[in-house]
């Protein structure tokens, strides 16, 4: 069984702005289509999950690399793989905590 909606969102729109979702809707009841265009945007897409993934993992190699030159360590092939296993192991949780809180902070402006 459902959950029932017992919460309702409202905003005013211009009379351009309705026509478009209008239009946008089709066959659908523009309420319900704004709700699914709602929830839609409130997830993260899979591709900016992986392109934030691969920047974060991106900047934990970079990192610890200039960290190991900075520090005159010698960086074998070893570590360069244990740094990209590891930056590999945790990006994609990494990337939906930071798309995730991203998305459900409260946009100052």
């Amino acid at each position: 069984m459902p959950t029932p909606r017992t919460r309702s969102i409202s905003t005013k729109v211009t009379e351009q702005e309705y026509a478009q979702f209008e239009a946008l809707a089709g066959a659908q009841t523009i309420s319900e289509w704004a709700r699914e265009v709602l929830l839609r945007a409130s997830k993260p897409s899979p591709s900016d999950q992986t392109i934030v993934a691969e920047l974060l993992a991106l900047r934990m190699i970079l990192v610890n690399v200039l960290f190991s030159i900075a520090n005159r360590e010698p960086l074998t092939s070893e570590d360069m793989q244990d740094m990209i296993n590891r930056a590999d192991a945790s990006k994609l949780a990494k990337a939906l905590d930071r798309l995730t809180t991203t998305t459900t902070e409260p946009q100052a402006g």
